[in-house]
């Protein structure tokens, strides 16, 4: 048989290794077996570091997504009873809500710092004592959030918004009066459970309440004519089948390890559980009261209820797809914490490279569909012709912020699974609120390019959030950072 040739005339062989020999010197023919080894081990550390990091996330997209859609097909049963419906309810949903689950989001989120840092170093016990401490702290912290559910329509009076608007958005949330207390009890559950890679009986439980959603509020706001009162009634009782079902698993033997029943130990070292919650709810209701505060600003505009149906609708698709980046922050947590607990630094970092990888070519797949089918955007939310052209104008700023968003929560997933909340916190606040925020209200009002101009500016400063977060974890010295993860979880299982 011939043998083919390369250009110098070596023979191409890439898997017979030692019929290249005759041409190549032993060191040569040495370094290129090396380069193979090299090759080969990196590829097997992808795969199994990719089965560790999905096995968490896969379940967390299904949760997320599931309880996401809760809230978008909510807003879009309201679309269909009239513009002035769809804008209360997304505002309620955008901005009430929204608050509410970015700062108990983030107070839960101190769950995957300390339980995955504590499930590293294999002191089990102490996973159900954090919940319980969680628990506590965001039960507290849901108590104080009531009267913004209460006083929602002299609130939004305050800022700007038109009285119709105010009114029936006021309404609508002070029917959801239940839904923080829900939202302390699950979001700890979850992380608890993230935690210990045991997130699949959630993702189940995610799914039948969003049948139960979809079949009751179809038949309470239609058959029954209870419109978005109705709306509002379903929403709290799909998300309290998910806290039961949550907790019912939890307390029913499925973690034997790690929950041992209730303890009087959650009451102590309350302090210095919250400081780290609270350092994580700010990191990420900076985040997410960034997008309320562009509704907001929007409200403001000349035809408001156009402007903010668009943009809400913009911040809905957006959210839906987010969940994926938001499941990958909170696996990102998790094997950072888990390696970092475990004392392997190394470990931290190679995870960290998987998950922003993977987290970034999945936001490029959303961001070309988004500009393919840039003018069927907002069907499934409305009718109106209006509010089409005005979500298809805005189509490429929400390609953008997909993108952007598809690394950034990553990035921040470093951040809670390493216990940098408070510096990531103080990042946030420059970069969204002295630049961003003042940028954008450059744009839409100095140079009158209204909700794009706003929306321009905003993503200006989490493009420039992303690029500091990317030098910081560039730069991190994991090995430090393991050693401070080991003696936190001394001095907190000490407390």
């Amino acid at each position: 048989m011939k043998d083919s040739k390369s250009g110098d005339g070596v023979r191409e062989d890439p898997v017979n290794i030692p019929l290249l020999e005759e041409y190549l010197s032993p060191a040569t023919t040495l370094q290129l077996n090396h380069h193979n080894e090299i090759r080969d081990d990196l590829l097997s550390r992808v795969w199994v570091e990719s089965k560790k990091f999905w096995k968490i996330a896969g379940p967390s997209i299904v949760i997320r997504i599931a309880s996401y859609s809760i809230l978008v097909i909510t807003q879009a049963f309201a679309g269909h009873l009239g513009d002035l419906e769809l804008a209360a309810v997304s505002v309620s949903i955008t901005v009430v809500i929204g608050f509410t689950f970015g700062l108990l989001l983030g107070m839960a989120s101190a769950l995957e710092t300390l339980c995955g840092q504590a499930y590293g170093a294999k002191k089990y016990r102490m996973l159900g004592i954090y919940l319980q401490r969680s628990w506590v702290v965001l039960t507290l912290c849901a108590i104080l959030l009531l009267p913004v559910y209460i006083f929602t329509a002299p609130i939004l009076k305050l800022l700007g918004q038109p009285d119709d608007l105010a009114e029936l958005t006021g309404l609508f949330t002070n029917w959801l009066t239940p839904l923080p207390f829900a939202l302390a009890l699950q979001m700890p559950s979850q992380r608890f459970l993230q935690c210990q890679r045991k997130t699949s009986i959630v993702a189940w439980v995610c799914l039948g309440a969003l049948l139960f959603h979809i079949l009751l509020i179809w038949s309470v706001v239609y058959k029954l004519g209870f419109g978005v009162i109705g709306a509002a009634a379903i929403l709290n009782v799909s998300w309290w089948i998910i806290v039961l079902g949550s907790f019912s698993y939890i307390a029913c033997g499925g973690c034997p390890e790690t929950w041992t029943g209730f303890s009087m130990e959650a009451f102590s070292g309350l302090w210095e559980f919250f400081k780290l919650s609270m350092a994580s709810g700010v990191m990420l209701c900076l985040e997410n009261w960034y997008y309320m505060i562009l509704v907001l600003m929007t409200g403001n505009l000349s035809n408001a209820k156009v402007a903010v149906s668009a943009l809400t609708i913009c911040m809905s698709i957006n959210g839906w797809e987010v969940m994926i980046p938001l499941a990958f922050f909170a696996a990102t947590g998790v094997r950072v914490a888990n390696e970092l607990g475990a004392g392997n630094g190394k470990a931290a970092k190679f995870a960290t490279k998987v998950s922003v990888v993977t987290s970034l070519i999945i936001g490029i797949f959303f961001c070309a569909l988004i500009m393919i089918f840039h003018e069927k955007l907002a069907i499934i939310f409305t009718s109106s012709v209006v509010i089409l052209q005005a979500v298809d104008n805005l189509a490429f700023l929400l390609a953008c912020t997909v993108l952007l968003n598809s690394i950034q929560p990553v990035l921040s997933g470093v951040a809670v699974g390493s216990g940098w909340q408070a510096s990531v916190a103080f990042i946030n606040i420059g970069c969204y609120y002295i630049i961003g925020i003042p940028l954008g209200v450059a744009l839409g009002w100095v140079f009158h390019l209204g909700v794009r101009g706003i929306w321009s500016g905003m993503i200006g400063g989490t493009a420039i959030q992303t690029l500091i977060l990317i030098i910081i974890t560039i730069r991190c010295d994991w090995d430090m950072h393991a050693q401070i993860a080991s003696s936190r979880m001394n001095m907190l299982s000490n407390s």
